[in-house]
Formats: structure tokens, sequence, C-alpha cells
């Protein structure tokens, strides 16, 4: 195995067992690693630190082990076995209520690079780096192994998330297929709530789970209200709204694909379609033509508007005049769901993005709540970086 040394003092974060080796703090490569090989790392005076997939980049090293000989034979299995045990001990897998959730959040189960999302039988595979896109076919052979026949096919999606750069074979395509199956969408629970998902299709893997605990706050505020959800997608927050007894919901997207599957989604939860009002369009142009006063709840929760930092300037300034525009117009007594997905956008910048939103709106906002992402989603506690999902509860007076 080829063999990467750090500059003097570089381990220091390593040592901290942080999952990633950057390409500054490289001192001496040995060999010739291809990307996505398996490296060792040693600090500058030779002691063993760490093994993981090389890659070039700001991201030199992605860390699996920080033992000898990680990639044993059992290697997947083990760590694909230590995720689902995980979600059994929350309750997620093997509940009647919710049968899709992630199984695999990289560096927060261990596997930097890789995403893996169950939906009832079917798991969809999002590598994000070289070595995880090459190790996917063994990746597939433990996922049958550590869900045996409850397994019924298993989807690449890495087209729009390994690095293209790379030279790899990036064509999105299943991995597995249980005998006879033979679907590209499925009808999911969660929390009792129906949703199709449809992975060759939609964005990420099909669904966004993140936001399961938010979408269960929304549906036990909702009744009663009017309620607008900006950037719905396939109308997570909508079903919730619907299910919670929500005197009408407005859902708005750009994205006429995702629009239809509101609908299916709508029609599926057997709601009266007169509570709901499709809009496909520009949000942000929707939400600047609303009266004040119109809904009583505002869910706010626009795709990434950072994904590097030289975006992190631009992107405050959108999330503060989105959310001023959703402060100024929610009814008296109204709730405020503002959300951030972008991972440079931290919760210190986010809230004070949002505090300079109420400030120029010049309403009195309380915040209830901070909210994050769910419990399938874990955040390595030497990895804060993984903490990506952001939002806030606000009351507006």
């Amino acid at each position: 195995m080829d063999k990467i040394y750090l500059r003097p003092k570089r381990e220091e974060s390593v040592l901290r067992f942080h999952p990633w080796v950057f390409s500054g703090a490289i001192a001496q490569i040995v060999g010739n690693p291809a990307e996505g090989d398996l490296v060792n790392v040693y600090s500058s005076t030779g002691d063993y630190l760490a093994c993981g997939h090389y890659q070039k980049g700001s991201i030199a090293v992605r860390i699996l082990s920080f033992d000898y000989d990680p990639m044993q034979q059992d290697f997947w299995k083990v760590m694909l076995s230590r995720a689902l045990q995980a979600r059994k001990a929350f309750g997620l897998d093997g509940s009647q209520q919710t049968t899709c959730y992630r199984l695999v959040h990289g560096e927060g189960d261990g596997l930097p690079g890789l995403i893996i999302d169950w939906y009832d039988g079917v798991c969809v595979l999002q590598a994000h780096s070289v070595g995880m896109f090459r190790a996917k076919g063994a990746i597939c052979e433990a996922l049958q192994e550590v869900y045996g026949d409850r397994l019924k096919a298993v989807y690449d999606k890495s087209s729009g998330t390994a690095p293209f750069k790379a030279g790899l074979d990036l064509v999105d395509g299943y991995l597995y297929k249980a005998p006879g199956y033979d679907a590209d969408e499925i009808t999911v629970l969660e929390n009792g709530n129906k949703f199709i998902v449809n992975w060759t299709e939609g964005q990420k893997t099909g669904f966004f789970l993140d936001q399961r605990e938010n979408r269960a706050r929304v549906g036990a505020l909702a009744h009663g209200r009017k309620v607008l959800n900006l950037f719905c997608y396939t109308g997570g927050f909508s079903i919730y709204a619907l299910a919670g007894g929500a005197a009408s919901v407005t859902s708005v997207d750009s994205s006429r694909r995702a629009m239809d599957m509101v609908e299916r989604n709508v029609s599926l939860g057997g709601f009266d379609a007169a509570r709901h009002t499709s809009v496909c369009g520009d949000a942000i142009d929707y939400l600047k033509s609303v009266p004040e006063g119109e809904y009583d709840l505002i869910i706010v929760d626009p795709p990434a508007f950072a994904k590097h930092r030289g975006a992190l300037s631009n992107a405050l300034r959108a999330y503060q005049r989105l959310n001023a525009a959703a402060i100024a117009r929610v009814a008296p007594g109204g709730f405020v769901f503002c959300f951030s997905c972008s991972q440079v956008v931290d919760k210190e910048a986010f809230a004070l993005a949002v505090f300079s939103a109420a400030a120029e709106s010049g309403r009195s906002v309380r915040i209830l709540d901070r909210l994050n992402q769910g419990p399938d989603h874990p955040v390595n506690i030497y990895h804060p970086e993984g903490e990506y999902l952001k939002g806030l509860l606000l009351y507006v007076e």
C-alpha cells in the first residue's frame, strides 16, 4: 500500500480523529497511488496514523480507519451492519410507520464519500469520492448480506456526485435486482404519510429524508392554518400540513416534474384536492406577489445557495432577502420555518442572516426552536462539518 507522510505538526487533526487529510498537509507521497486507491497515512516522524481513499484535490485522503488493515474481507459488511444497528436503535428500521431512512451518511457513519438511502427494500447509493465509486460492487454485495431477502434492488446514482474528472464511467444504473423485481419507483411511509419515490428521475436519491422531524413539526402546527410551502419539491411539507388539518396548502416549485409528483402524493394520501393548490413557477417571484397576511405558516426550504466558500457572501444575502420577504408577509401570530442546506453556511452565519431579515421587516419575531437534520443523518463528533442542515422556527407577531 502506498504511503503518505504529513508535514510536521499537521497530524494533529488526524490524532483528533478528523476523517480528512488535506493536500496542503502532505509532505511526501511514497509510491504512485491512483485516485481511489487505499493509502496509509504517517506522521512526519513515521508514526502510523490512518488508512483511507486517496484522491486528487483539496481533500487528499478520506479516512476509513485509524487502525491497521481496515479493509479486511468483511469490512463493508461490518460497517453497514453498524449503520443499520444505529437505525434500529432509534426505531427506524422495522417501523410500521416509517419505511424509508438514510442507512449511510458519509463521515457520520465512518464511511466518508458514501451515501445510501433505504426505500422499503431499495437501496439508492451515491458515491462522492473515487474510492467509494470503485468500491460500489463490494458495497452492493455487503448490502445483500446485511439485508438478506429484504433487499429488492440496489441502484447506483453517482453520476451527479462522483468526480467526473477522474475517468470514471459515470452511468447510473442497477447494481442488483432481486428476481422478478422491475420498478423505478416505490411508495414509502414516513410517520404514516405516503410518498412516491422515484430514484431514477428524482433529485438526489429521490426524496429528502433529512427533513423528517421538521416535517412533523409543520404537521403539528398546521391545523386550521393556511400554509405556503416554497421550493416544495415533491411536497413533503405539504403532505404533512394537509395531514395535520391545514385549512389550505399552496405548494410552489419551478420543476414541472416535481409538481406532478406533488399532485400524485396529494392524491395518494386521499386529501381533498380543493385544499391544495399547485404553483409551478419561481418560488421567490411567487413570494413577492403574496399579499401580506395571506398565509399563517410559511416554509422556506431553498436548495443550497452556496456550494463552495467563494459563494458564501452572496448566499447569505440571498437568505436574508428571501426570509425578509417571508417574515414580512406571514400573518400576525404566524410561523415561518426557514432552512439552509448549504454546508459552508454555518449555524451562526445563517442565524445572523435571518436576524437581519427580521430587522429588515420591522416586525416582532421570536425564535421558538433551532432545527437540524434527522438522526439517520448523524454528525461525527470529530467532523462538525457534517452538520449541514440548519433551520429556525420563527413566531411572528
